[in-house]
């Protein structure tokens, strides 16, 4: 006889065992949440996950390194009044599920709310805010990456390398190929009412050959790689590695350019680390610090008229979709910029109250079962231009597939990273480039997109299609 369904979690497409397991952390988070409120706590926070996570890496032909793992474990964030009605707040964690490990967790709890401060900002969401379901039908597991044991991990990983190794004779090392999945679930309790869960999967397959440049002097390193929420939408193992092999060759003969100031086209891998700078400029968390450059700028011009950017956790399948945020709240869609105009930072209850603003849904919760604001599908919003005729439309100028170093400043918005890619003469890309430096203003280059792809890629929760900047400073030879 299957287990009785709790109505007060939504579990979708279960199978019998998540379906209980999850059952068994929501019980778990229950009985917590009631042994702290009764030990003296005024609100009680409890995250319970439990999952899996497979890894298998093979270097030439031969397998490298196998991790396979489970694990439990439980978050809590307590809150305590003290004097003058402000919260003292404390945090603990453990993956201790015992009877004893389980008593030791709520006695710590109990035992650090009392050494906090008081924080006049600190409390639980409002009541009435709390979601309780139903919720949408997200699709964020796929019971079939349960099913991948570490002899399908290893095949995987081996056909893909191999398809890389022989594409081409030029191909004369690896670095590897890594096959990985992960499942699991999560449940989050609170003493105000909510109660709420869901289960996750995610697979991926990334390749690494390295090529000889001619003579042998130096050697030049690609990739590809493929990760979806469901095994069936990873791209063939064998497309992967010729697609890497690819990447790698296209490397060969890279050389300086001279420095100047030139039109610069992000693909969308690199497009995507110039979108996650702006993400941690717009977390609630930096304003109210004064640690961002977009301080006291909503509702300005921030960006290019062409630059819509969303964060979406009601994508469906999407790797940062979710049901509800850290704090309980319904997930919803925050405009960040609209047509270039800065609409809203996105924030928890806590970093909301110090900015005098509602919540926007965006708390994250730790394992640990600190809060604090994030971003869920962080997106650039497709435009009208097929990439090519962003290359195309470029007389001159760079074309950037990747970027290294870690050269921004949140709080002055400069940006200056190395970078890797094309050289564009006539619309044409032509000759590989690395060794140079490209730099601007985060809010200079926003401003100058003057072009935005339509080939939108959500393999990761943070993600732009091509675009291209009218001018940047390139430096090179």
């Amino acid at each position: 006889m299957s287990e009785p369904r709790d109505p007060g979690i939504e579990i979708q497409g279960a199978e019998p065992s998540q379906d209980r397991e999850l059952h068994r952390l929501l019980a778990l988070a229950d009985d917590i949440v009631a042994r702290t409120k009764k030990g003296g706590a005024d609100v009680v926070e409890v995250i319970a996950r439990s999952g899996s996570e497979l890894s298998a890496r093979v270097r030439l032909g031969e397998p490298e390194l196998v991790e396979e793992a489970g694990h439990r474990a439980l978050g809590m964030r307590v809150m305590k009044r003290g004097e003058g009605g402000a919260f003292r707040v404390a945090l603990t964690s453990t993956s201790d599920t015992t009877d004893e490990g389980v008593q030791r967790f709520v006695e710590d709890a109990l035992e650090l709310v009392e050494l906090g401060q008081p924080d006049p900002f600190a409390g639980p969401p409002a009541a009435d805010l709390l979601t309780h379901g139903p919720w949408p039908e997200l699709h964020l597991y796929d019971p079939a990456c349960g099913t991948v044991d570490a002899a399908e991990a290893v095949r995987r990983a081996t056909r893909a390398e191999a398809a890389a190794r022989g594409f081409d004779p030029r191909i004369t090392n690896s670095e590897g190929a890594t096959f990985s999945r992960t499942q699991g679930g999560v449940v989050l309790v609170t003493s105000g009412g909510f109660r709420g869960g869901y289960r996750g999967s995610y697979a991926s397959l990334v390749v690494t050959p390295v090529a000889d440049e001619p003579g042998g002097e130096k050697k030049r390193r690609g990739y590809h790689w493929t990760a979806k929420r469901r095994l069936a939408d990873l791209e063939d193992e064998e497309a992967v590695g010729k697609e890497a092999a690819r990447r790698t060759l296209r490397k060969l003969g890279a050389r300086k350019i001279p420095t100047g100031e030139l039109p610069v086209v992000f693909d969308p891998d690199a497009g995507r680390s110039i979108l996650g700078l702006l993400a941690g400029c717009v977390s609630g968390g930096s304003i109210y610090r004064k640690s961002s450059y977009l301080c006291d700028r909503e509702g300005t011009r921030v960006a290019s008229e062409l630059v819509t950017i969303v964060d979406d956790p009601t994508l469906v399948g999407a790797p940062g979709a979710r049901p509800f945020d850290g704090e309980g709240l319904a997930s919803r869609i925050n405009v960040v910029v609209e047509g270039g105009v800065l609409r809203t930072y996105l924030v928890d209850s806590y970093s909301g109250r110090k900015l005098s603003k509602p919540s926007t849904g965006s708390a994250s919760r730790g394992g640990s079962g600190g809060v604090g604001p994030g971003c869920t599908n962080l997106v650039l919003q497709r435009g009208n231009t097929k990439a090519e005729e962003i290359v195309a439309s470029t007389k001159r100028g760079l074309y950037v597939t990747e970027m290294m170093g870690f050269g921004f400043s949140a709080v002055t918005g400069d940006f200056s990273r190395g970078a890797g890619g094309f050289w564009i003469e006539n619309g044409r890309l032509t000759h590989p480039v690395s060794e140079i430096t490209i730099s601007l203003n985060l809010d200079q280059l926003l401003q100058r997109i003057d072009l935005v792809g339509d080939d939108l890629d959500l393999r990761t929760s943070i993600a732009t299609p091509t675009f291209r900047v009218s001018a940047m400073t390139i430096a090179g030879e």
